[in-house]
Parts: structure tokens; C-alpha cells; sequence
């Protein structure tokens, strides 16, 4: 069977540049790799990306290739031979992510003894709506691995009882030998003996027994800043876990979870409450006292007010967390309609009712009535 184009066979165009060519094997060898995909014909096509791929790869046969084409390598195409011929010309000492995705060999690339920063920690505490609108500080209690005072982190009783690990000689890593379709792979992972530290520690410390570390609780201080949003974090810098082979320690970051307010609702940083209006009040206007974040004020209610129209107190909301900018308060008229009438009340609105030439329901009925009549004599008492 006549071979495919080595271009067509990466899905690349003729002129592809070298990093281009190796993107798309790195594509291509891990979608049909035979450990990945178990696919009937993926091991002939993984096969065919890799001949494809040992040529492109190769300026020399890749100059070849472009003006003789399959012919500039005799019958045995681009290895020599066939598939067994060897990857003598493919550059896979830039492919380890794909070597580390099929056995586990990324570890050769890192210095498992070199020095890390520790893991970032999460913290969550409860604020009131007043303290995220202006601002608090707060004590925190948490329980976290602290460094061993007694052998300053080592773990080891004192500096005789360390020594250099025999697997690895110090390195902290061991290399393996696997069989796989390439055949013979050695790849390095971490040290079995010594997991990655390249010391074996003879005597423990026995305050931390041999680990360095003991969980106690710590307190610190946290300036909540004014105008924080709940879910918003703050973070402390050098207080997380503590850093390995000697790296700086991770973060620490203070969720804050606000506590909502029964009367101001917050919405970016603009504060929304209700104003409660009898429909005398909306009709006729009122001047009403409102409360605000930062003490009352008296609104002027105008007649005609509708439900639903908002009152904008301009820069009465929060103060940006950023620090710059505030938002607005705006007050919402809700009118509320009164459920129970009295008699004199009843026969108010009715006549209202019969100025604006409005229909109503009228009370005719004997139940009715008497229910009246029993309510104005208890507003008499």
C-alpha cells in the first residue's frame, strides 16, 4: 500500500515550521499511543506519526523528503529499514511531558531536593454586615503544622544521626528500567528509600519523631478592610504551610462570609432598603425619617409617589474595597395597603372611590356588616 504524505499524516501543510511539526506529534503520539488508546489500528498509526515525525523532524531528511519525497529513502522509507530501525533522528529529549503522561517519568526533570515553597492554607470566619461595610480586625485561631523548635525542621535528634542516602547517593531520586513498544525506557522517579529527600535520618527527633514538624494552634491578627465582599479573600503572606528543603513558606487566605442585614440588602456597592408608604402618605406626600449606614435623615416623600419608585442618596453606599469610589443608597417606596378597615375608614375610601368614579365592591352582606359593626365597637373601648 502506497505511503501517506508525511504532512497529510501530522495534518500539517508543506513548509510547517520544526515547532509546529513537533505540536502536532505531541498531539498525535498521545491520542494513539497503543498504551492509551486500545483502538484496533491505533498502534499502525501511532507507527506511521512516528516515521512522519522522524523525518520532519530531521532538517537533513526533512530537505530530502520535500524534493524526493518517499523515494529520497529507498524502499524502507524514512527509517531505513521499517519501524525497527531505530529513532536515531526524532528529538525526543523536548518531548518529556509525553514520556511523563505514558510512565512516569517527569520526575527527571526536578530536583526533588531543591527548595519549595509550602502549600497555601484556607481559612473561614463570619464578619456582621456593619464590620464588611466599615472595616474590622479580627483574631483568628488555626491548627497548622509548625517547624519542630527542638531540631529546626531536620527531624533528626541531632546532626550525627543524618546520612546521605545509599539508593540514591544524596540525590533524591532512583532511576528505573521499564519495557514498553520503544523497548528498553529509563526514566528516574523519587526515591523509594529516602521519598525524595537524599538523607535517611538514623535517630528522630523526639519532640516531632522524625518529622520535622508538630501541629499546634496559632493565633494571628487580620485587618479586614472596609467594604469587603463576602466570599472575598485576604491573604497573609508567609503564613501558610511551612516550606521543604528550607523554601519559603505558602500563604495563608482568610475567606470572609458577611452575615446579611435584616434592613440594608448590598448589591455591588449599593445599598437598597424599603420605604414603607400607607397610600395617604404616597398620595399626598410625606417627609419620613430613613435610616442610612451612617445615621438617619429626613426624606421628602413627594405626592404621587408610585410603588416602586427609588429615592438615590448619592454616595451613601459602601466605600470601594479598592479604596477609591463609594456606591449609592437607594431607597425603594413599597405601598403597603391596609387590610382591615374600620367603618370610618371604610366609608373614606369609599367616597374617594366615588370622586375618581371607581368601581368597588360594596359591603351588602348581613355577615359582613355585623363584622363591622363588632370591630368599631372594640375601637371604641
Amino acid at each position: 500500500m502506497a505511503k501517506r504524505d508525511y504532512y497529510e499524516v501530522l495534518g500539517l501543510s508543506k513548509g510547517a515550521s520544526s515547532q509546529e511539526i513537533k505540536k502536532a506529534y505531541r498531539k498525535l503520539s498521545k491520542q494513539y499511543h497503543p498504551d492509551i488508546n486500545k483502538e484496533p489500528d491505533a498502534n499502525e498509526k501511532f507507527k506511521e506519526i512516528t516515521e512522519a515525525y522522524e523525518v520532519l523532524s530531521d532538517a537533513n531528511k526533512k530537505a530530502q523528503y520535500d524534493q524526493f519525497g518517499h523515494s529520497a529513502f529507498g524502499q524502507g522509507g524514512g527509517f531505513g529499514g521499517g519501524f525497527g530501525g531505530g529513532f536515531s533522528g526524532a528529538d525526543f529529549d523536548d518531548l518529556g511531558d509525553i514520556f511523563s503522561s505514558f510512565f512516569g517519568g517527569g520526575s527527571r526533570r526536578s530536583n526533588p531536593n531543591a527548595p519549595r515553597q509550602g502549600e497555601d492554607l484556607l481559612h473561614r470566619i463570619n464578619i456582621s454586615f456593619n464590620d464588611s461595610v466599615f472595616g474590622t480586625t479580627k483574631t483568628i485561631k488555626i491548627r497548622k503544622d509548625v517547624e519542630c523548635d527542638y531540631c529546626n525542621g531536620s527531624g533528626a535528634k541531632d546532626s550525627s544521626s543524618v546520612e546521605t542516602c545509599k539508593t540514591c547517593h544524596g540525590s533524591g531520586v532512583e532511576t528505573v528500567v521499564q519495557s514498553t513498544v520503544f523497548g528498553q525506557v529509563q526514566s528516574q522517579r523519587t526515591c523509594s528509600t529516602c521519598q525524595g529527600r537524599g538523607k535517611i535520618i538514623k535517630d528522630k527527633c523526639s519532640h516531632c519523631f522524625g518529622k520535622g514538624y508538630n501541629n499546634k494552634e496559632v493565633e494571628y491578627e487580620i485587618d479586614i478592610p472596609a467594604g469587603i465582599k463576602s466570599g472575598q479573600r485576604v491573604r497573609l503572606q508567609g503564613k501558610g504551610g511551612n516550606g521543604i528543603n528550607g523554601g519559603p513558606a505558602g500563604d495563608l487566605f482568610v475567606e470572609v462570609l458577611v452575615t446579611e442585614d435584616n434592613y440594608f440588602h448590598r448589591e455591588g456597592d449599593d445599598i437598597y432598603t424599603e420605604l414603607e408608604l400607607s397610600p395617604a402618605q404616597a398620595a399626598l406626600g410625606a417627609k419620613i425619617d430613613v435610616k442610612t449606614l451612617t445615621g438617619e435623615i429626613e426624606l421628602n416623600v413627594p405626592a404621587g409617589t408610585q410603588h416602586g419608585r427609588r429615592f438615590k442618596l448619592s454616595g451613601k453606599g459602601v466605600k470601594s474595597v479598592m479604596g477609591y469610589g463609594q456606591g449609592n443608597h437607594y431607597i425603594v417606596a413599597s405601598i403597603k395597603i391596609p387590610k382591615d378597615l374600620s367603618r370610618e375608614e371604610r366609608e373614606l375610601y369609599e367616597k374617594l372611590a366615588k370622586l375618581r368614579n371607581e368601581k368597588y365592591t360594596e359591603e351588602t352582606g348581613f355577615f359582613e356588616k355585623a363584622k363591622r359593626k363588632a370591630k368599631d365597637l372594640l375601637d371604641d373601648l
